[in-house]
């Protein structure tokens, strides 16, 4: 089968394409036949052998990726509550780009798909849909509060605005101006990001919290605005001016089985900028680290 693998820290260059034995499940473990794999920051935060890396104790040779969606093609033993052909997404860090991945339902996430959800929605929802889950549970004390969400067209932003929305909230969201008419979409009030960001904020008082998806700047022109440090969370660079984090990857486990639901009636919109074969994998994440995507980049491993 095909995987993508690392052999040493680097850019997206230490990256390759190889032909490798399949997986089989073990004992506890199901075997997922992969169709879509949706790219997050992290995974070349962890290629490239920063804190992300040595956090979770991680060193080459490794594969790339967590966020997968796919069918189950097998089976171990001690296995409850799954079955060959079930629809799934879910995490398989370091082993999302390649064709088939094994994966313990009891320490790596897995939920069902709805009938008729795209795989490359579903899995768009597993990293990003958690964080924006936990970011916007952690924010919001009462309906009719203002969230100012910096990179709202982003991967987490874009559910970010539309979760909070949908619990009462003021929505503002930072993002370019080609990006203006897609927030107002998705319910929220747009502000250019960049300099000048706290003056631009300071007409748009009050606000009452920050979700910072994109770095730091949107923490400082909150803190500038008077919005306190307690109620701010930064995930792009934690722990920035104060601010705290979302829960770890494998926290929120109730979280995915409600933003499918959503995707899949249309309740929630997850955008996807751009689809890309495996063969384009290297493509795909320098583009991701370029930043500036609008919603999600996906791989879709066609066998």
């Amino acid at each position: 089968m095909r995987r993508v693998m690392h052999e040493r820290f680097g850019g997206p260059e230490v990256l390759e394409l190889r032909e490798v034995d399949e997986p089989h499940a073990g004992s506890g473990e199901v075997r997922i036949r992969v169709e879509a794999a949706a790219l997050n920051p992290v995974d070349w935060k962890i290629f490239s052998g920063g804190p992300a890396a040595a956090a979770r104790g991680l060193r080459p040779p490794l594969g790339v990726g967590n966020d997968i969606a796919g069918t189950i093609d097998e089976i171990g033993p001690e296995v409850d509550g799954w079955a060959v052909g079930d629809r799934v997404f879910g995490s398989a860090r370091t082993r999302a780009l390649q064709d088939r991945t094994v994966v313990d339902p009891a320490v790596e996430r897995l939920a069902r798909m709805p009938a008729g959800l795209d795989p490359a929605v579903a899995a768009s929802l597993v990293v990003a849909g958690r964080t924006a889950w936990d970011g916007v549970e952690q924010l919001l004390e009462r309906p009719g509060e203002t969230v100012f969400i910096n990179g709202a067209a982003g991967g987490v932003g874009q559910l970010a605005v539309q979760l909070a929305e949908r619990r009462g909230a003021r929505v503002i969201g930072s993002a370019s101006e080609r990006n203006f008419a897609f927030l107002r979409s998705l319910g929220a009030e747009p502000v250019a990001y960049g300099k000048g960001l706290a003056e631009r904020l300071e007409a748009m008082l009050p606000i009452d919290a920050c979700f910072d998806c994109a770095g730091a700047d949107g923490i400082a022109a909150a803190l500038e605005v008077g919005v306190p440090v307690e109620r701010c969370i930064a995930i792009a660079e934690k722990g920035a001016h104060g601010a705290r984090g979302v829960a770890g990857d494998l926290a929120l486990t109730g979280a995915l089985d409600e933003l499918a639901q959503l995707a899949a009636t249309g309740e929630l919109v997850v955008a996807i900028e751009q689809r890309y074969a495996l063969e384009a994998f290297r493509e795909a994440y320098e583009h991701l680290m370029e930043g500036h995507v609008r919603g999600k980049l996906v791989i879709e491993l066609a066998q």
